[in-house]
């Protein structure tokens, strides 16, 4: 049956855009969040009848659901804890994404056992819930766009409950090739592959994803699978406007101050901000930039390492121990090269974006170096901000490479000695040069910002 208050247009994805915490009193307490699909169902305007449906994700979220608490135009699923634990920790984040990242050892693994596929029916499940409430909620012919690979199954699903729908699906992630893609049992694979083809349209980050998706399809489920479903490519950039206005105010000028102070003055910066996250190969970043050291002892003293790097994931054991090594390897090069007077790394482990603004403006060099990322907003943000123009030292495995690579230093990010190389160009690049390329990157990084990111998304599905 559906709503009789149905939408036109819905969002759907693991994490909504507000989210709820419970207080001491026993109040709940609602946080607005940000982001590409907050900025354009805002861009579609008041008037739209639009609708985000969205798990709860923790005590507070649910309690607001049992309480019947809801923010207008969001609809939260109140999914047994259990279930989306197994879908969110035991499939997506263990599995999809260890896939699309490429990151399994495969000595050791992947096993696909029972346990496997106990969790794969809690995934099941999990994408269930969110076709069964799209389908309640959506008006006739509305167009649904589907958010990320916890929600793969979705579009298929969705299709045979509303085939009068417009369904879209976005990856925010790489896909992987065919033959790493193939890892999985091959009825997961299948069903993977036609889950998304029940889509209308399916759209990724860079043209690669893309190409990488449309292979593994056809050597999945053949090439007439893809007739019906269009294959577009939406590369999500800076929003310039926020980022300029955020990067000036008083908290992160307060910020740019101390991290001045701990630089120290007249020293050099190599800035990266990442989530502790496996695949954006923080470690290889400090071996490079021990080799500079190592290799280059006239640095010694004249640059310091800012790595922010912000726990990601930490209910999984392999987050954790990465998280810790980091921390030692950072340890381990301020014992080997630090002085009294001078702190090789700088190193932060707890997130704060006013100081990541900060850092962003002082850099001297950015370092994006991951072993495979979907797009990589830090390689975007970092030229928009920048206060006097930064080299850019960018991994080829980062979607941002296919927009930015021309002006930007181009790692390969297993290469730790090419990678120190290029750290040691970025700091030697002339200031013309670099204020250049800032330039280039900066304009090339804003093309698409999120409202219109999301909005192209939309008039394509429509259109097509």
């Amino acid at each position: 049956m559906v709503s009789e208050h149905a939408a036109q247009v819905l969002v759907a994805s693991n994490r909504g855009p507000v989210s709820y915490t419970l207080r001491e009193d026993g109040s709940l307490a609602a946080k607005r969040g940000g982001g590409g699909l907050v900025s354009g169902l805002s861009a579609i305007g008041r008037d739209a009848d639009s609708l985000w449906v969205c798990s709860a994700l923790g005590d507070g979220d649910r309690e607001a659901v049992r309480r019947g608490t809801s923010t207008a135009g969001v609809r939260m699923l109140d999914i047994d804890a259990g279930v989306h634990a197994d879908a969110y920790n035991g499939i997506a984040n263990s599995v999809l994404w260890f896939v699309h990242h490429m990151l399994y050892q495969t000595p050791l693994e992947p096993a696909f056992d029972a346990e496997f596929r106990r969790q794969w029916a809690a995934y099941e499940t999990y994408n269930r819930a969110f076709a069964d409430a799209l389908a309640a909620e959506a008006a006739p012919g509305a167009a649904v766009l589907v958010q990320d690979y916890h929600l793969c199954l979705v579009p298929g699903m969705l299709r045979e409950l509303r085939p009068d729908l417009r369904i879209g699906h976005f990856t925010h992630t790489p896909w992987a090739p065919v033959d790493y893609f193939r890892l999985l049992p091959d009825d997961i694979a299948r069903q993977l592959v036609s889950g998304l083809l029940g889509a209308d349209r399916v759209a990724f980050l860079t043209r690669r994803w893309a190409d990488a998706f449309v292979a593994c399809a056809v050597d999945v489920l053949g090439a007439e699978a893809l007739e019906g479903t269009a294959v577009g490519v939406h590369g999500l950039g800076a929003d310039a406007e926020f980022l300029r206005e955020r990067a000036h105010q008083e908290d992160v000028n307060e910020w740019l101050v101390r991290l001045r102070e701990r630089v120290g003055d007249g020293r050099k910066t190599i800035v990266r901000v990442d989530r502790t996250e496996l695949s954006k190969n923080i470690a290889r970043g400090l071996l490079a930039y021990r080799q500079l050291l190592a290799d280059r002892p006239e640095w010694r003293g004249r640059v310091v390492h800012v790595a922010f790097a912000y726990p990601s994931r930490q209910d999984l054991a392999v987050y954790r121990e990465y998280t810790a090594a980091v921390r030692r390897l950072a340890d381990e090069i301020n014992a080997e090269y630090g002085r009294d007077d001078w702190q090789p790394v700088l190193m932060e482990l707890d997130d704060d974006f006013a100081r990541s603004l900060a850092a962003y403006r002082m850099a001297d060099v950015a370092l994006v170096n991951p072993i495979r990322d979907g797009m990589n907003l830090v390689a975007k943000e970092v030229p928009v901000v920048s206060d006097e123009g930064c080299a850019l030292v960018l991994s080829r495995e980062a979607g941002a490479y296919e927009e930015l690579g021309g002006d930007a230093i181009v790692v390969n990010p297993y290469d730790v000695m090419a990678t120190a190389e290029a750290l040691r160009a970025a700091l030697t690049m002339e200031p013309g040069e670099r204020a250049e390329r800032t330039k280039r990157l900066a304009a090339a990084a804003t093309a698409l910002p999120p409202a219109t990111w999301f909005l192209a998304q939309l008039s394509a599905l429509t259109a097509d």
